[in-house]
């Protein structure tokens, strides 16, 4: 299943409202299951891709995101919106599979053994990931920025790239972090302040060299 093209809902699906369409999921229509998916799969895969940097990636999480909603659709209390817990089943899958990689990295002795005896793989670089909304004139400031972005902490991390690069509110993001507003305020400053010393120690360093 592609979550990268752009899908228009069917006609014969319609548009229903998420209250009716959780009541269809929850007494297992699979109709409405595709129709949710047709929904959601565009920004749940730019979600995932905010966050991963990497096209292919984005979209094996997208497929695990929907799996996880299939799975889990019995147990929705509606605590949030149908759209805020999936967003937070984005984040939430997108963050695991950074995790698993640091780790990775971090086992340093074993990652230089597995790659004695495979290829490197090439779907795992990320240096040269440009989100689909850049600009061709801004792709190099914007490759700094991303690597800059990725340095931030998790909660910072996430935060700023929910608000600044998907978009969404100040109370959207506190809604799918389980934060309070102000507290998603102040982490959104906080990152920034934290890029702005990033970048520019990054563009004393270059103008040095």
């Amino acid at each position: 299943m592609s979550f990268v093209s752009q899908t228009v809902l069917t006609q014969t699906a319609g548009a229903i409202e998420d209250s009716e369409l959780l009541k269809q999921l929850q007494q297992g229509d699979e109709a409405a299951f595709k129709h949710l998916v047709n929904k959601y799969k565009d920004r749940v895969y730019n979600t995932c891709l905010g966050f991963l940097r990497n096209p292919h990636d984005a979209e094996d999480v997208s497929q695990e995101v929907f799996i996880k909603i299939h799975h889990s659709i019995a147990d929705f209390r509606e605590e949030a919106s149908l759209s805020t817990w999936i967003y937070r089943i984005a984040v939430t899958k997108s963050l695991e599979l950074i995790r698993y990689r640091k780790r990775g990295k971090r086992s340093g002795f074993f990652k230089a053994l597995n790659s004695f005896f495979n290829e490197p793989d090439e779907a795992m670089d990320e240096s040269g990931f440009m989100h689909p909304g850049i600009q061709l004139e801004n792709k190099e400031r914007a490759r700094v920025l991303f690597g800059e972005i990725d340095k931030l902490s998790e909660k910072q991390r996430t935060a700023f790239t929910l608000q600044k690069v998907e978009g969404l509110s100040y109370q959207e993001v506190a809604t799918i972090m389980e934060m309070t507003v102000p507290a998603v305020e102040s982490l959104i400053h906080r990152a920034k302040e934290n890029l702005k010393k990033q970048l520019y120690e990054f563009y004393q360093q270059n103008e040095l060299d």
